[in-house]
């Protein structure tokens, strides 16, 4: 009511030395955050040899990659993963307990939910395997889980994978066990004819074709994404972070990034890239530019937390 600090945000629990992403529920009066990378070693690239140091983007078990929850009856509320957790999202059923935390490097999401005894549980969920490969700086390239999101009928998820290049759909009738009802390529590293070359991958037959928009080469792979309130319609950009786009997709950063559209089904499931509608970045006055985020003016599916 006056908005006077009631105290910090840490109760018992360490310090996390940054923050990422946060979802809460009103009526559970709870919050679950992230905690992202360090900027400072964000800023340099990536770097394999950080994973083994335990700093930022490899801050694996450490503040770097945990996540933590805080609210009524959990107690310090810090599960630890083995990752770097960015995207939180809670379904949108107001009354729902329940959510779902990405972790990149990794390419597992987690399910947290409130049990019966009032604290707060977590279960892996989801896991994408690594690929063995060459042409890349590691000999296995992780999934890099850069978005999740939640349809608001909570009946699907999507979750897009920057380095692999696929945006995966996900049905949640049983929320403990997602099941995968569709997929599409929209580039990443993976594709045909480029610098890496696919070893062996538990799931692709073969590596995807470059993906063609109105006549122009689709660099870059798929970064954020937002829906369609009736959810038929998914867009996503394929810009991730300046540096790491230098490092990854020095294309895109040449040519400018894009904003493209994939028609969903609702009703079986099943992802379409809509070959009519292509917004080019490198096309703008100042540009190219390097689209990150999206959002609707009238409210998206990750504008809505309804009380």
């Amino acid at each position: 009511e006056t908005f006077e600090l009631k105290g910090n945000w840490e109760n018992t629990c360490e310090v996390p030395p940054t923050g990422y992403d946060f979802w809460y529920q009103p009526r559970h009066n709870v919050l679950v955050s992230s905690a992202g990378v360090v900027p400072k070693i964000a800023g340099r690239g990536f770097n394999p040899n950080d994973l083994k140091k335990g700093e930022g983007a490899g801050a694996l078990g450490g503040e770097g990659g945990a996540w933590r929850c805080r609210g009524e009856g959990d107690g310090q509320g810090s599960p630890r993963t083995d990752s770097l957790p960015l995207n939180v999202r809670f379904l949108h059923n107001p009354d729902a307990a329940e959510g779902y935390v990405s972790c990149a490097l990794s390419g597992v999401t987690y399910r947290f939910c409130k049990c019966e005894r009032g604290c707060w549980e977590v279960e892996e969920v989801i896991r994408i395997p690594s690929i063995n490969v060459r042409g890349w700086i590691m000999p296995r390239m992780p999934a890099f889980t850069s978005d999740i999101i939640i349809s608001m009928d909570d009946r699907f998820l999507y979750l897009c994978n920057w380095w692999h290049g696929d945006i995966r759909q996900y049905e949640l009738s049983r929320s403990c066990k997602p099941r995968l009802v569709g997929q599409v390529f929209v580039g990443g590293l993976l594709t045909r004819c480029g610098p890496v070359t696919v070893c062996q991958d538990e799931e692709m037959r073969c590596q995807p074709e470059p993906l063609v928009i109105k006549c122009k080469r689709v660099y870059g792979g798929p970064s954020k994404m937002q829906l369609s309130l009736d959810g038929k319609r998914l867009y996503v950009t394929n810009s991730f972070y300046s540096t790491w786009d230098k490092q990854f997709y020095p294309c895109m950063v040449r040519e400018g990034s894009v904003m493209l559209q994939i028609d969903v089904d609702t009703e079986k499931g099943g992802l379409t890239v809509n070959k009519n509608f292509l917004v080019d970045f490198g096309k703008e006055p100042c540009g190219p530019c390097l689209a990150h985020n999206i959002r609707f003016s009238c409210g998206d599916s990750t504008s809505d937390i309804p009380a």
